[in-house]
Order: C-alpha cells, then sequence, then structure tokens
C-alpha cells in the first residue's frame, strides 16, 4: 500500500512512495500531525542522484521493522532538497552545529512546531534504531535539555538575517585575498584546488579568468588551463557522452561519484567556453559542445524544459544496482562495440584487464590529458561504443524541472549560442525559456520552482530568491541574444518581484523564502557559493546587467547594498565568494554598454567575437532606456556607465571603439 508520497511531484519522493514507513511531505499536514499526537518529526532529506541516501532507503525504509519503530516513535517527513533547498538549507545548519559536518541522507529530529534538537546524516540501520529509542528516551526523560539544544539550535540557524553591511566594499582588497589563497590551495600537477575529494571549483576558476580580462596578469591563466585540461582528461568526463559529474574522488579526477546535475554543466559549460573565448584552444570548445548535446538527448523534455540529474548507480550485467555500471567497460565489451582496431581504442581511453574502478575502466586521458581532440577512428569507434551503452540500463533519471537550475543552463545557452553564432543553440535556449514562462510562471506573475510532468498540478512549490535571481539573469542574457522585448520584460518584472516580496528593509540583501510563502522556523539568507552560487550573489550580478540595460539605478543600487552586506563576512573565506566577487569586480569597474540600433551583424558578430565579462549589449528596436536615446540604425554605440564615445559605423571602428572602453581610456 502506498503512503502520502504516491502524489509528489519529485520523483526522489516517489521512490519512497511504497515504503512501509508512514511518509508525509513536508506541510501542514504533518505538523498538524505530530501537534496532535505530541510526538517529534523525524525529517529525512535527500536527492535522487545520492548514493547513501539510496542505501539508507534500502537498509532501514524499506525493513519493516526499522519502518514500524520510526512510524511508532515519529511522524515522519520526507524532503527531496533540490525542491526544497529553504527546508534543506535550515536543518543543514543545525546538523552542521551539532556535528560539524554535513551531507545527504540528513536525518533530523524537530519539535512538532519545526524546531531541531538532534539531527546527522547517514546512519547504518542498527545505529538509526538505536538512535531513534535514545531519542524518545531524552524526550521522555530529559525535556529540558532537549529544549536547551532547540534554543541554542534556532539561535545559530537564523544568524544570516542579523548580519549587518560592510560600511563599504574593499573590492581589490579581497580580489587580492583571494587570488592568494587560491595560489596557495592549487594542485600544480592536477589542478584544482586543495585534495580529494575534487569538485569543480567553477566559481574560483571563473574569477580568475575574469580578474585577468582586467589586469592581465597572465601567471593567472595556469591554473585555470591546468584545472579545466585535468579535469576534461579525467574519468569525471563522460568520454562517450559528454557532460561531468558532480565531483572526483580521488586528486587526478579520475573516479567520479558518477551522478550527473544539471547545474554542474550549467556552471562548467561557461567556464570551458570562457576559456575559449579567452585562449582559442579547440579543446575547450569540444567540451561545451558535448556538455550541451548530453543535454539536449538527455536531459531535456519535449517542450524545452531540461530535467535536474541523472543517477550516480545502475543495474549491472548481473541485474545488481552498482555505482558507474552505466559508464564503465571490460576490454572484451569495448572489442565487441567498435568495428575496427580495437586495441588502438583500449589504449586510447587506458581500458585494460586489471581496470581503474572495481576491476572495470573508466575511460579517460588522464595520461594524455592536454590531448582530447579525437581522431576519426576514434571518434568512429566511440559513436559504436555510445550506442552500444545506450542500450545498457540507464541510471535512474530524475525528471523534475527546477526553475532556478534550468535558468541557470538558460544564461550559459545564451553565452554559447552568442559565441559560436549558432541557430542550433539559440533555438536551444528559446524553447527552454518559452518553456519557464509557459509552464512555471503563473499569471499573477509569480513563479514556482519544480515542475514534473506526471504530478498535479505539475508546477509546485513557490519560488525561491535563487530562482527569481536567476531568471532575472537569464532573461536578459535572453534579450541580448535575441533582441526580443519579452524576455526584457520577464527579466524587469521577476526584478521586481524578486525585490518586493524577498528584500530586507533592516540590512539589506535577499531572504531566501519570500514574504508571502510558507515561513520555517528561521528566515535565512544564502549568502555563501557552495556548489551552486549563492541567490545573493546571482542577484547581484543580474541587477548590475539589467540596470545597465534599462538605466534603472534602483537596481544598480540593491546591486551595491547585496555587496555591502557580503563584504561583511566574505573576508573571513573569500575564496568561498568567487561569484560574489565577480559581481564586486563588475561594480568596482564600470560596465560597457553597447547600443547597436536595427539588425547590422557585423556590427553584432564584432560584439560577440570574443569574452566580454563586464558588457551588456541593447540591438534590434529600441526600448525605453535612455541607453537608446538618440541612436540611429546603422552605427554602434559603445558606452562606459552611459558616456559614450563616437558612434562606429564599420566593425574596424567598433573594435577600436570596444578596446578603448574596455582599456579604460
Amino acid at each position: 500500500m502506498s503512503n502520502r508520497l504516491v502524489d509528489a511531484t519529485s520523483p526522489y519522493l516517489r521512490q519512497h512512495r511504497d515504503n512501509p514507513v508512514h511518509w508525509y511531505q513536508w506541510g501542514d499536514e504533518a505538523f498538524e500531525e505530530a501537534r496532535r499526537t505530541g510526538r517529534p518529526i523525524l525529517l529525512s532529506v535527500g536527492y535522487s542522484a545520492c548514493h547513501w541516501c539510496h542505501v539508507m532507503a534500502h537498509e532501514s525504509f524499506e525493513d519493516d521493522a526499522t519502518a514500524a519503530v520510526m512510524n511508532s516513535l515519529f511522524i515522519n517527513v520526507k524532503v527531496d532538497r533540490e525542491e526544497r533547498p529553504d527546508v534543506d538549507a535550515v536543518y543543514m545548519d543545525a546538523v552542521q552545529a551539532l556535528t560539524g559536518r554535513g551531507g545527504w541522507p540528513m536525518t533530523v529530529f524537530l519539535t512538532p512546531d519545526g524546531e531541531p534538537f538532534y539531527g546527522g546524516t547517514y546512519y547504518p540501520r542498527e545505529t538509526f534504531v538505536k538512535l531513534m529509542n535514545a531519542v524518545d528516551d531524552a524526550r521522555t526523560n530529559r525535556r529540558d535539555e532537549l529544549q536547551q539544544n532547540v534554543d541554542a539550535l534556532v539561535e545559530s540557524i537564523g544568524r544570516t538575517a542579523l548580519i549587518a553591511p560592510a560600511d563599504d566594499i574593499d573590492t581589490p582588497r579581497l580580489i587580492s585575498s583571494t587570488v592568494d589563497a587560491l595560489r596557495t590551495n592549487f594542485d600544480s600537477t592536477w589542478g584544482g584546488f586543495g585534495g580529494a575529494p575534487k569538485f569543480p571549483s567553477t566559481f574560483a576558476l571563473d574569477l580568475l579568468m575574469r580578474i585577468y580580462s582586467v589586469n592581465k596578469d597572465a601567471t593567472l591563466l595556469p591554473l585555470v588551463r591546468t584545472s579545466l585540461d585535468a579535469m576534461a582528461a579525467g574519468g569525471m568526463y563522460d568520454h562517450l557522452g559528454g557532460g561531468f559529474s558532480r565531483y572526483s574522488v580521488d586528486n587526478q579526477w579520475l573516479v567520479p561519484h558518477f551522478e550527473k546535475m544539471l547545474y554542474d554543466q550549467a556552471l562548467l559549460t561557461r567556464v570551458y567556453l570562457h576559456s575559449w573565448q579567452l585562449t582559442g584552444e579547440p579543446r575547450d570548445e569540444q567540451v561545451v559542445r558535448e556538455i550541451i548535446a548530453y543535454i539536449a538527448r538527455d536531459l531535456t523534455h519535449s517542450l524545452g524544459g531540461f530535467y535536474s540529474a541523472e543517477d550516480a548507480d545502475s543495474l549491472d550485467e548481473h541485474g545488481h544496482s552498482e555505482e558507474g555500471a552505466f559508464y564503465t567497460w571490460t576490454p572484451d565489451e569495448v572489442r565487441r562495440a567498435v568495428s575496427g582496431d580495437a586495441e588502438t581504442v583500449l589504449q586510447y581511453w587506458d581500458i585494460s584487464d586489471d581496470g581503474n574502478f572495481e576491476g572495470r575502466s573508466i575511460p579517460n586521458r588522464i595520461r594524455q590529458r592536454a590531448d582530447i581532440i579525437r581522431p576519426a577512428h576514434i571518434v568512429t569507434a566511440q559513436q559504436e561504443m555510445l550506442a552500444v551503452r545506450s542500450q545498457r540500463p540507464r541510471p535512474g533519471l530524475d525528471n523534475k524541472v527546477l526553475t532556478e537550475w534550468n535558468a541557470m543552463m538558460l544564461s550559459s545557452l545564451c553565452e554559447v549560442a552568442a559565441a559560436f553564432e549558432d541557430q542550433t543553440y539559440i533555438a536551444m535556449a528559446t524553447a527552454n525559456a518559452r518553456f519557464l514562462v509557459d509552464n512555471l510562471r503563473m499569471p499573477d506573475g509569480s513563479w514556482r520552482r519544480s515542475w514534473q510532468s506526471d504530478a498535479t498540478p505539475s508546477a509546485r512549490h513557490s519560488a525561491l530568491a535563487h530562482d527569481l535571481a536567476h531568471v532575472v539573469d537569464a532573461m536578459t542574457r535572453m534579450y541580448e541574444l535575441t533582441s526580443d522585448h519579452e524576455w526584457l520584460t520577464v527579466a524587469i518584472e521577476t526584478a521586481q518581484h524578486l525585490i518586493e516580496h524577498h528584500w530586507d528593509a533592516e540590512h539589506g540583501g535577499l531572504f531566501t523564502v519570500g514574504s508571502t510563502a510558507e515561513q520555517l522556523v528561521v528566515r535565512q539568507k544564502d549568502l555563501m557559493d557552495n556548489a551552486t552560487p549563492s541567490a545573493n550573489s546571482v542577484a547581484a550580478m543580474a541587477f548590475l546587467r539589467l540596470s545597465a540595460i534599462t538605466g534603472d539605478e534602483s537596481l544598480r543600487q540593491r546591486a551595491h547594498d547585496i555587496l555591502r552586506l557580503l563584504a561583511r563576512v566574505a573576508p573571513n573565506a573569500p575564496s568561498a565568494f568567487g561569484n560574489a566577487l565577480a559581481a564586486g569586480l563588475l561594480l568596482h569597474i564600470g560596465t560597457t554598454e553597447v547600443v547597436i540600433p536595427g539588425t547590422e551583424k557585423s556590427l553584432i558578430s564584432v560584439y560577440r567575437e570574443q569574452w566580454r565579462p563586464h558588457a551588456v549589449i541593447a540591438w534590434g528596436a529600441p526600448t525605453e532606456s535612455p541607453l537608446w536615446s538618440g541612436r540611429e540604425p546603422g552605427a554602434a554605440y559603445v558606452c562606459r556607465d552611459y558616456v559614450c564615445l563616437l558612434p562606429a559605423t564599420t566593425p574596424d571602428d567598433m573594435r577600436q571603439r570596444l578596446l578603448t572602453t574596455e582599456n579604460g581610456e
């Protein structure tokens, strides 16, 4: 018999609908039942591509005896952290305060009012049962002690709302200290920063390239080049189908945790694109195109939305669920798959009898890491192996469409489409933008966070600051890509909605949860750039760029206020604020505005022929922005903070104007 998760939008929640646990979804029903019965809430948070979430589910949540303990002592609530990052963030802060570490699955015990009093991450079944009985004993016999935990934790998890802004923003000092920290932590052999497990550090790499674009410090580029080459050569990159896994468990990027997340594809796409724009390296372009091909092939709904993730686990040839089974090979499997010289293919991708992962081989180019442009016979083998692999049992697909991650990918796709001037990518971006507006924006202008085709209604959960900030950025870039005023209007209206419902009038910055949405036990702000950029850093960048296009000075002031708030906390860990520092750099040096009335392709192409991280473009038909005042077709107008040079009428003239402005002359 199914539990209350049968109607969930989240594929992760629906994976638990047949558990013997009496699961509730997060919401009033669960809390009302907890208050009625006096039982605490056992909150379990995970996500579909999480390997250890599946392990705990199999060990404990599918076990009748364990479920009986859960059902008798607690009101059990299951949450998909990707659908409800607001819930996840609040209680992850509590777990980290209690244990000094965090992760998923996350297990937290709450009062009937949602206040945390104990928690952790993965627990083996026997430990989990002992813990539940101990929590019940403490609730019965040591209530005063538990209340002290509650009071301390609630104070701790609410601290971001109390942070006051700094008096000023010393961007040069923050950038200098960040670069020093990155140099210190840089792995000069394998790239990246720090040791295993290794994550892509996209914000750090992108920030280094942005700094280079300003000061031309050539010593910054090897940090980027080494990292990008090592990641693209390792097993963390899917050499057959494109796309990156979430992280590597070793220093050399060989063995990944095989889950593939949409947000990683979005962030890595733009980093490799920016490197290609700076250096012209063909291998960077190859990675960009293959990531997008992967998304188009495996992560795209027929209407244009992008799915969230693919699992790490899949069934092997014996029908057992194993991590990485879909992606690994034996020499005999390769010999059966390819029509040409199999031994050359085995050598090219380091596939051997001994293997490099549990007796099988992850294709990689670690020994020749700068050499990933494939010769023709390897391209043929790649296509043949991909065709064979596609017949294997696929990893589980999380087919929910998240506004935040889709808009993040859309922003990257807009940049790619413009840089390559590729109509296929423009069409893909337009379809995704159309999907978001048609399916996740409500008639009153509000947004939803999550959409899933099988759910009723398909779109659920009030959008968070993360979602709206990325929408502002993506729709602004859609306008720059297409000159279609609809996208600019959506960006402007969404920015207004974000400010109206999420702005902190006392300290500045954006609360995660809107003023009219469900209020959690505390109201937090997302400040640090972690696996994804913080809502506040994305909003700062988006507001600065939209302000430059529209002439709305209030948006620039909001961005300034956000960056003052972040400047209060960034000095303590500057490398955790890479995206915020990118926005701070844009505020510090100012924005180049380019206006091209009409559709003169030669002038538009000049703007797009290189990366311009501190510029915006408006073209096509005029808008109401003062940027368009007195502009005539047939010319390009290059300005800095609305102070313009003489009009340029030829591509060479325009290049010279851009060079003059970008050099600060």
